[in-house]
C-alpha cells in the first residue's frame, strides 16, 4: 500500500458529483462531517495525493469503491496542490446552471471600472460562487488578472492575529497570481505597521506586475465576523484601498469583490466600513422563468404548472431546485409528483441534506427552540437578533425587516415533523 493515493483523472467529475448526491452541499460540509481539513478534501476531489487512510475514508463516505477510482501510478504524499480559484466548490466544473441576468451584467460592468468595489450578499447555496466564477472568467478572458480567495482557507491562528492574517492574505494573493513570495523583502515589522506593510506589498509588488487590472474576489468574508479585531482592521483596510484609487493611479488597477452570506456583525464607523460603499448585490432566489430554463437544461420539458409545483415546496432556492432536476434527470422512472411527496421525509432526495441540519440544530438547543417558534407560527415572527442571524446564516429562515419566516415549505414540513415527534 502506498503512503498516499489520488483519484484518477477520469473519475474526478464522478467524485465531485457524489458530494452533493450524498447530501453535502459543499466540499467544506463534507470536510466538517469527516473532521478533516478542507484542504485534504479539496486535494482529494481535484486529483491530488492524500494520505491513503483519508482517501479510503472519503471514498467510503461518498459511496465510491476506492480501489476502482484510485490512480494506478504510485506517488509520494509530499506533492502539494496549488490553490485554484473556487476549488472548494462543486459548482464550478461540469455544473449546470442558468444565467442570472441582469445581475451578471451589472457585476461585469462594475468590475470593468477602475478602483471598483462590489459587494455580494446571499445565504449559503444561493449560487454566489457560480455567479462570480462566470463574471471572473469573462474578465480573465479579456486580460484582467483575477484572484478568487476563500477566507475559509485561513487558519484560526491567522484569523486571531492581524499581522499573521495580512501576511497570509498577501502570500495567498501572490500564490494565486503565480508570483514568487517576496514578503520578506517588503515586510518590515520593526519600522511599520502590518496594514502599511500590506499596503506597500500591493503597491510596490503585486499591482505593478502588469498594467492590466487586478480583480480580487474575497469569499466567505463572514469568517471574519467572529474575530472582531482582525475583521475590523481588514475591512477598514479594504475601504481605504477603494478610496485610495481616487488619488493614486496604480490603485485604479485594483477591483475588489466582497462576498458574504450574512450581515456585517462587526461594529464599524460609517466612514470606515466597506459595506456602505461600492455597488451592492443581493442575490435572489430563482424566478419561475429561471427554474423552467434550468429544468430544460437538464432535459426536462416542463410547463409552468410543473415549475409551480416544485416552487410551492422549495421556492426558488437554487440548490434545492437543482437537486430536484438532477434527480429527475438521473432516474427516468421517477415522477415529479413522487419526488415532491417524499421530499420532506427520510425516503426523499433531500434526506441527507435535511438530516445534517437537524444534527446541527440538536447541538444548538437555543436555535432549535427559536426554529420551533418559526415553524409553528402562521406569520412572520421576531426572534432574538443572535438567533435570527444564525438561522438565516444556515438558510433556514428569511429575514423580513426585523422579523423572520421559514425559507420554504420543505423546511417547514421536515422540521415540523421532527419537532412534534
Amino acid at each position: 500500500m502506498p503512503r498516499s493515493l489520488k483519484v484518477g483523472q477520469e473519475y474526478i467529475t464522478k467524485v465531485k458529483a457524489a458530494v452533493q448526491r450524498q447530501g453535502y452541499p459543499r466540499q467544506k460540509d463534507l470536510a466538517e462531517h469527516l473532521r478533516m481539513s478542507r484542504d485534504t478534501v479539496r486535494k482529494f476531489l481535484n486529483g491530488y495525493a492524500v494520505d491513503y487512510l483519508n482517501f479510503i475514508e472519503i471514498c467510503d463516505r461518498l459511496g465510491q469503491d476506492w480501489k476502482a477510482i484510485a490512480a494506478t501510478d504510485r506517488i509520494s504524499n509530499d506533492i502539494e496542490a496549488r490553490f485554484e480559484p473556487y476549488a472548494d466548490e462543486p459548482e464550478v466544473e461540469g455544473f449546470i446552471d442558468v444565467e442570472r441576468q441582469p445581475i451578471e451584467t451589472l457585476c461585469y460592468q462594475t468590475l470593468s471600472q477602475p478602483g471598483a468595489l462590489l459587494r455580494i450578499k446571499a445565504p449559503g447555496l444561493m449560487g454566489k460562487t457560480f455567479l462570480m466564477t462566470r463574471v471572473v472568467n469573462k474578465l480573465r478572458q479579456e486580460g484582467h488578472r483575477t484572484v478568487c480567495l476563500n477566507l475559509g482557507y485561513a487558519e484560526q491562528e491567522d484569523l486571531s492575529n492581524l499581522n499573521s492574517f495580512l501576511r497570509w492574505f498577501c502570500i495567498s494573493v501572490g500564490e494565486l497570481l503565480g508570483l514568487p513570495n517576496c514578503l520578506d523583502k517588503y515586510w518590515n515589522e520593526k519600522l511599520s505597521t502590518s496594514k502599511m506593510n500590506c499596503f506597500g506589498y500591493f503597491q510596490r509588488y503585486l499591482l505593478p506586475q502588469a498594467e492590466s487590472p487586478l480583480v480580487i474576489c474575497i469569499d466567505e468574508v463572514e469568517q471574519l465576523f467572529n474575530h472582531q479585531v482582525v475583521g475590523k482592521e481588514f475591512l477598514v483596510l479594504l475601504r481605504a484601498w477603494h478610496e485610495t484609487a481616487r488619488t493614486i493611479p496604480i490603485w485604479k488597477r485594483l477591483r475588489l469583490v466582497i462576498v458574504h452570506s450574512t450581515e456585517n456583525y462587526i461594529q464599524l464607523n460609517i466612514n470606515e466600513s466597506p459595506f456602505n460603499v461600492g455597488v451592492p448585490i443581493e442575490l435572489p432566489e430563482f424566478t419561475p422563468q429561471e427554474v423552467q430554463a434550468l429544468a430544460q437544461r437538464y432535459g426536462l420539458d416542463w410547463e409552468m404548472a410543473q415549475v409551480n409545483q416544485l416552487m410551492t415546496l422549495v421556492g426558488g432556492h437554487p440548490f434545492l431546485v437543482r437537486q430536484a432536476c438532477e434527480s429527475l434527470q438521473r432516474d427516468s422512472h421517477m415522477t415529479l409528483e413522487a419526488l415532491l411527496q417524499t421530499a420532506p421525509t427520510e425516503a426523499g432526495i433531500y434526506a441527507n441534506y435535511l438530516r445534517r441540519y437537524w444534527e446541527i440544530l440538536q447541538r444548538h438547543q437555543e436555535s432549535l427552540q427559536a426554529l420551533k417558534t418559526v415553524v409553528t407560527a402562521t406569520d412572520k415572527v421576531r426572534l432574538e437578533p443572535k438567533q435570527s442571524y444564525w438561522l438565516s446564516k444556515l438558510g433556514l429562515v428569511k429575514l423580513v425587516g426585523n422579523e423572520v419566516m421559514m425559507s420554504c415549505n420543505l423546511y417547514r414540513q421536515y422540521f415540523s415533523d421532527r419537532i412534534s415527534s
